[in-house]
């Protein structure tokens, strides 16, 4: 992926934070998910789907819980929409 398309997923994420999560500030990929966004259980839900409608895609148990930070979430949603860059990283 190149740096302006993980540029663009960042941005993804973070206009789904800003619009589901009243959440406001910058995001960076060494960001921690429930830190930043305050995720209980039904934020995190909310997270999880609204992502998943963003970039439609799906994400699965495994997906979820191997997410710690936000560049985590970046690097899954990366190999959903493009799984032969996935071996790039």
């Amino acid at each position: 992926m190149t740096a302006n398309a993980e540029a663009e997923v960042l941005c993804g994420i973070a206009d789904v934070a800003r619009a589901h999560l009243n959440w406001t500030g910058p995001l960076t990929r060494d960001m921690p998910l429930v830190e930043t966004f305050e995720l209980d259980s039904l934020r995190q839900l909310t997270l999880v789907i609204e992502i998943e409608n963003r970039f439609r895609i799906c994400l699965d148990g495994e997906d979820e819980q191997s997410l710690c930070t936000v560049g985590d979430l970046l690097d899954v949603i990366r190999r959903k929409l493009d799984p032969a860059a996935a071996h790039d990283h």
